[in-house]
């Protein structure tokens, strides 16, 4: 029934990206012959070199198995909900701040075996971190070797994701209200490319 769904929905997708391709299509050409009747020559010579330009349409940063906070943050901020963050770490250090949506699952859960669920699909996108990237890696490799096929590891964890201004929530994290520098994301960029 879940393939159903995804099919229709991809079938539905692409129905509509075509038709958006011919209306396009329509406006060029009816945008061209009005240019070409007014005699405008400049507009006459913009729309000659649009067309000779190659169509790029952005695209959302696909899935690697090692991902960087801006990774992350890129993806979030194109719009895709299909995805998961993990925390990795105990409970306790969860609770006090995590990346603001990471579901908990500590490494001791994982070793126990991890049962798949809606939010944890084993072919959804997995990002997941822990207090260091060796514990990181640690917790992709349960997921990788309990079937799930699209993990990614978030290098620096949470720590990076707080450098570059990521959202966060818990109890420390409520407490603290954020300072000027957090605002500088220009100055975090920087100084996580000089390390």
């Amino acid at each position: 029934m879940e393939n159903n769904l995804e099919n229709n929905m991809e079938n539905m997708s692409n129905q509509v990206s075509n038709q958006m391709n011919d209306a396009q299509e329509t406006v060029k050409e009816k945008l061209s012959e009005d240019i070409k009747h007014s005699g405008d020559k400049v507009s006459e010579a913009v729309l000659n070199a649009k067309e000779k330009m190659p169509n790029i349409t952005p695209t959302p940063p696909g899935m690697k198995a090692q991902s960087s906070a801006h990774d992350l943050k890129s993806r979030l901020e194109w719009g895709e909900p299909a995805l998961t963050i993990l925390d990795a770490r105990d409970r306790q250090t969860y609770n006090q701040g995590h990346i603001m949506g990471a579901m908990p699952m500590s490494m001791e859960e994982m070793s126990q075996g991890i049962q798949p669920s809606p939010s944890l699909a084993l072919n959804r996108d997995i990002y997941v971190y822990s207090d260091s990237d060796d514990q990181t890696s640690q917790a992709a490799n349960l997921l990788r070797n309990s079937g799930f096929t699209s993990v990614s590891e978030l290098k620096g964890g949470l720590t990076a994701w707080k450098a570059i201004g990521g959202p966060t929530e818990g109890v420390v994290e409520s407490k603290s209200p954020p300072s000027a520098s957090d605002y500088n994301v220009i100055g975090h960029i920087s100084e996580s490319t000089n390390r």
